[in-house]
């Protein structure tokens, strides 16, 4: 299971920075106050720190067994459980990659179905975006890292714009703190799963990383960025709304746009969500490039032939979600997947490589 990369097709250890970043901040990041809130009240900013820091651990396990395996996920499951497990285990990705992409491309087209136009048939513009996803993506992993970093880049004035929420605000919500129990702000830092996902994607792109061990700053540093940036529009909201407000809001990073009004533009937040557009832009192309890695990796298709076909069966499974129910149910059964593969499949892979490393050890010193 080669995962050999020419140097030509490697990117720049800093620009794992935008790449971790990026695939956390999705669609996810525009509703997930309410979802926190829900379990930790307005103590949920330490639910924040909790899963941040709970990612940084994950990272440093991935980093760990990606430099012993010496290569990709699949080397991962080659080295533990030998070629064939390995390759069945590792096609399941395939699937989870392909559900992360319908999850992201269904929740952002009825954000502009719900704020924007009511009439916007969901399969001609879930078309329209995967094509411009497939042409991005036939240019190779390098162009997928250019397309995140201006995707963070671009829509940075976004972010500074909140600001303006601060006057509406009454930052007298957050207190008492600590008024709810450890139970709950743990259970507020399970509810944090589906806006920080992705970051897993590292197992997939690791061999196309120049340098990998000069990397590793950078992806805790985008992780870091994550995590500030969740407590800064978490607060921000816990601010600007009441818990009750809160909870009747689906889209709270949404609502607070409302009330930016600039001079040239009366609905600031047909801009927002026009310009979150670029921000899950690279999420996609992420996701079907890992996708497509992956069934060339196991089943040596070329990748330039698995793309489209992978992008056509998304794009069917995204036109069959209708209903607001039937987004939830995908939403949440993501959330889990990606809960349960981050907090359990990867702390029992990373024990997993260490066994397998000192078996290996042992076998060439005996």
């Amino acid at each position: 299971m080669n995962a050999n990369v020419p140097d030509s097709k490697k990117i720049s250890p800093f620009l794992v920075f935008f790449l971790i970043h990026t695939m956390q901040t999705g669609v996810g990041i525009l509703g997930f106050q309410r979802f926190i809130a829900k379990t930790a009240g307005y103590d949920a900013w330490m639910s924040i720190i909790l899963s941040g820091l709970v990612v940084h651990i994950l990272l440093w396990m991935m980093f760990k067994m990606l430099k012993i395996a010496n290569g990709d996920m699949t080397s991962i499951h080659t080295l533990i459980l030998g070629k064939k497990i390995g390759k069945i285990l590792s096609s399941l990705f395939i699937l989870y990659f392909s559900l992360y992409t319908v999850t992201i491309l269904r929740s952002y087209i009825e954000v502009i179905q719900v704020w924007m136009f009511p009439e916007l048939k969901t399969f001609w513009f879930a078309l329209a975006f995967l094509i411009l996803v497939i042409y991005i993506v036939f240019g190779g992993f390098r162009t997928v890292a250019g397309i995140a970093f201006f995707s963070i880049v671009l829509p940075f004035y976004i972010a500074v714009l909140f600001i303006i929420t601060i006057q509406y605000s009454d930052f007298t919500n957050l207190l008492p703190i600590f008024d709810h129990s450890v139970k709950e702000i743990l259970l507020g830092s399970r509810d944090m799963t589906f806006t920080v996902l992705g970051f897993e994607t590292l197992l997939f792109f690791y061999p196309f990383i120049q340098n990998p061990e000069k990397s590793k700053k950078w992806a805790h540093l985008g992780a870091l960025y994550t995590t500030m940036i969740c407590i800064y529009l978490a607060i921000l909201a816990f601010g600007f709304f009441s818990e009750a407000q809160l909870q009747k809001n689906l889209w709270p990073t949404l609502t607070m746009w409302k009330i930016i009004k600039l001079p040239f533009v009366e609905r600031f937040e047909y801009i927002g969500i026009a310009n979150w557009g670029i921000v899950i832009l690279p999420n996609l192309c992420i996701c079907l490039w890992c996708a497509s890695r992956l069934a060339k990796r196991i089943f040596s298709i070329r990748q330039k032939t698995s793309i489209p076909v992978i992008a056509t069966l998304c794009l069917i499974a995204t036109s069959l979600l209708s209903t607001r129910d039937q987004i939830n149910i995908v939403t949440d059964f993501t959330a889990k997947v990606g809960f349960y593969f981050n907090t359990i499949y990867i702390p029992l892979l990373f024990a997993g490589t260490l066994i397998a490393k000192k078996v290996r050890n042992r076998e060439t010193h005996s």
